[in-house]
């Protein structure tokens, strides 16, 4: 095999058990040099068990892992210069600076001193953090947190980062914020292997993604193959005031071969293999009292099809991880 057909990971027939929990259930796997592969399911599902052992935290009870073609089943340890690891709670310490943290971590990876500072100032100033640069971990922002915690996981310029939910927690402006650095280091050719619960950021970063569920991978595809397979659905969303009740069943009873359900308050969503008619809709909807400001069309999304793939509604995975757990 020639280096240009070696892939940044290889994974076959991984599997894991926590007494009588099989976590991960021999599951196989690869994932291109230069590509940004997502690892999306709900919480519980086996993903942070899945990255503690393709980054050595965990072994294996069976199977193989290669990372950049170097056989890592028997000694997790051995391709871990080769990566950045960020876990999903931040693993740097609050009493240090930011700086200080940095340059810690690039001597734990054996960088020289000088080396390691110019790149800690390097970082600092491209995730914006140069003006807290002297301020304690302890002190910064959930979102500066992340930020330093991406910063200090390639200190060491690895080709490979590990991500685990990397916008989990924090406010909207920093998640955006830390969605474009992993789009940038991507573009950068680092290859990267994301775990996440959120679908639309999986939808927006991601070249490829596979869905587990209860420690097995149910699919793997690129993100256009699997936005093509909705192709076949239709779907309407309807913002209605002084909703009934029931108004939803009645809806679908009426109307055999659609789908409905209340995605919010004062909105209904109707699903459909056929193209939708929506006049004879609004006006059964009008007949019953509930007065239709908007009706429009939705595109296909992620959410879409990891619905159909897994029988997991989007808002189930977001509600159990701000539950906790992982």
């Amino acid at each position: 095999m020639t280096a240009d057909r070696i892939s940044a990971i290889e994974v076959a027939g991984l599997a894991k058990r926590f007494g009588e929990v099989l976590a991960v259930a021999g599951v196989d796997f690869n994932v291109q040099r230069g590509e940004l592969f997502g690892f999306l399911g709900p919480n519980g599902a086996g993903k942070t068990t899945t990255i503690n052992m393709l980054t050595g935290l965990a072994r294996p009870d069976a199977g193989t892992i290669r990372i950049e073609g170097i056989d890592c089943s028997n000694s997790p340890k051995a391709a871990q210069h080769l990566m950045g690891i960020v876990p999903d709670e931040s693993n740097l310490y609050p009493e240090l600076t930011g700086f200080e943290n940095l340059t810690f971590c690039g001597a734990l990876y054996g960088m020289a001193r000088r080396p390691r500072e110019e790149s800690a100032r390097r970082l600092l100033a491209r995730f914006g953090l140069t003006s807290a640069a002297g301020r304690k971990f302890g002190g910064y922002s959930k979102g500066m947190k992340r930020k330093l915690t991406i910063a200090a996981g390639i200190i060491h310029a690895p080709p490979i980062l590990f991500l685990d939910e990397p916008t989990t927690g924090i406010d909207v402006a920093s998640a955006r914020s830390i969605r474009q650095l992993i789009a940038d280091l991507n573009a950068d050719r680092t290859t990267i292997f994301l775990t996440t619960h959120y679908i639309e950021e999986a939808e927006r970063l991601c070249r490829r993604i596979a869905f587990i569920v209860r420690g097995r991978i149910v699919r793997i595809d690129a993100v256009d193959d699997l936005m093509r397979q909705t192709g076949g659905w239709h779907a309407v969303q309807f913002a209605v005031s002084d909703a009934a009740a029931g108004l939803c069943e009645a809806l679908a009873a009426s109307f055999p071969g659609l789908r409905c359900e209340s995605v919010a308050r004062g909105s209904i969503r109707v699903e459909a293999r056929e193209p939708i008619r929506v006049g004879p809709l609004v006006r059964w909807l009008e007949d019953r009292g509930a007065e239709v400001s908007e009706a429009r069309k939705l595109k296909p999304s992620l959410e879409d099809v990891f619905v159909r793939v897994t029988g997991i509604e989007a808002r189930t995975m977001q509600r159990e991880k701000a539950g906790g757990g992982a």
